[in-house]
């Protein structure tokens, strides 16, 4: 299996596939690069490079104890990109992902970016009471299964109108939750609720596709899809209607089409809901 090392020796597992222009998929918290075969696969199949890895803590990759802030987590996804030397690249984010691709934006420059989409994702600043966030990290810490139990329908969007996903990969969904680092899934979840990505959006340079749900009930879409798209200069939103969190298994046909067209796009254009 490939593995690249990023600069404090942590080994990341990768997946690389198709060739043609590059598009890196950086998965949400909890989970790993699995989570995108399915856009990897519509990307490769129409002559694109499609690539995801495992951030560190999480799937394949080392668990190395540390650097599970984002300035670390942007480094290792300049890891990546630098590795394989890639240019003219496509980053895709998911969840807390879409945070890692902002931080790689101001840490590291555009040099290799061309565009950036942002699916689901938490940034630019999540709106949770001080004690709420307490409340998580000790449930997170004491009770992770149970965390998991309760959250996971909310996640996938169940009881929403089309948001039929099969129950195998809903559970293969929790099966990646159950397999995360226990000290990379509590000290991620603590970074991403500190975290304010509001004053590096307003400086992003590249095209911006926003893809969020309406009732997104891990990333509001008032507060993080909407605003992201208020925030960065050059960004196209596009709203899913009845969906929640997982847009990649709940509406995966859409997000790939939408996908799909913005990386081939010449001069993405900006356009606003469906």
């Amino acid at each position: 299996m490939p593995h690249l090392r990023t600069a404090d020796g942590t080994e990341l597992f990768y997946r690389d596939w198709g060739s043609g222009r590059p598009v890196v998929f950086v998965h949400s918290m909890l989970m790993s690069g699995d989570m995108w075969q399915h856009q990897m696969l519509h990307l490769s199949d129409h002559r694109y490079r499609a690539i995801a890895y495992d951030r560190r803590g999480h799937g394949r990759s080392d668990d190395p104890g540390t650097g599970y802030e984002f300035d670390t987590l942007a480094d290792d996804l300049a890891a990546v990109l630098d590795t394989l030397d890639l240019a003219d690249v496509t980053l895709v984010g998911h969840s807390m992902g879409g945070g890692e691709v902002v931080r790689y934006l101001s840490r590291h420059g555009d040099e290799r970016v061309a565009r950036i989409a942002l699916v689901g994702a938490t940034a630019p600043k999540l709106d949770v009471d001080p004690e709420a966030a307490t409340a998580l990290l000790d449930q997170l810490r004491t009770q992770y299964g149970q965390w998991v139990t309760e959250n996971a329908a909310m996640s996938f969007g169940d009881q929403l109108p089309g948001c039929a996903i099969p129950q195998l990969e809903k559970d293969r969904a929790i099966r990646d939750w159950m397999g995360v680092s226990l000290q990379a899934a509590v000290a991620c979840t603590e970074a991403n609720l500190a975290a304010d990505f509001r004053p590096e959006m307003r400086e992003i340079r590249v095209p911006a596709l926003i893809a969020h749900g309406d009732h997104d009930a891990f990333a509001p879409f008032e507060t993080c899809g909407q605003l992201s798209a208020d925030l960065i200069p050059d960004s196209a939103l596009v709203v899913y209607r009845n969906a929640s969190h997982m847009l990649h298994l709940s509406h995966r046909q859409q997000l790939n089409a939408d996908l799909l067209a913005f990386v081939g796009a010449e001069h993405p254009p900006a356009k606003a809901g469906r």
